[in-house]
């Protein structure tokens, strides 16, 4: 026996979601732990962003899925961030991911303390820079990506980037910019 016009789209529906969940999962939570600075908070910002995605048509989400899905996310953890009313701060799985076969505990302590002073040092930046820089580097947007997300225009996404980036020059130790 076929399936049901309704049964067909509903699997359509599932499969979307999942392939954009198994794409997409990991960065979302990544930037929503960005935004509102505690990992469990950001797994539930980034659950509701897919339940969401799952409420949509997919037809008008497909072609901008991952714009989409930033935005979504991004509006979410503002407003948990507002909501709260208060910042809990906790420590960031930083801008890698290692395989279990990586480097060696030395030089993991070395990187953990490098990427500790990037973070310090974008800690320092205005929300907005940190934002824009963030989605250019930890999720390597484009400016019209980040633009889309932010609602900002892709030249003062450019601008932003380039002070957030000049900033964090000037106050990172000379030893760590002699590595970039």
């Amino acid at each position: 026996m076929g399936q049901s016009k309704q049964e067909m789209t509903a699997l359509a529906r599932d499969e979307f979601v999942a392939d954009a969940l198994a794409k997409y999962e990991a960065p979302l939570i990544g930037y929503a732990t960005g935004i509102v600075r505690d990992h469990e908070r950001a797994r539930d910002v980034v659950q509701d962003t897919f339940i969401r995605l799952y409420q949509q048509d997919i037809e008008k989400v497909r072609k901008g899925l991952k714009t989409w899905l930033y935005t979504v996310c991004r509006n979410r953890a503002l407003d948990v961030l507002r909501k709260e009313s208060r910042a809990v701060v906790t420590e960031e799985a930083g801008f890698a991911k290692w395989e279990a076969d990586g480097p060696s505990p030395r030089a993991m302590t070395d990187l953990d303390e490098r990427l500790q002073q990037v973070t310090e040092c974008l800690d320092k930046l205005s929300d907005n820079q940190r934002e824009v820089v963030r989605l250019k580097f930890q999720q390597g947007m484009s400016y019209k990506e980040i633009s889309a997300i932010t609602g900002l225009t892709s030249g003062n996404v450019g601008f932003l980037i380039h002070t957030g980036l000049k900033r964090m020059r000037s106050l990172l130790p000379d030893d760590l910019l002699e590595d970039i």
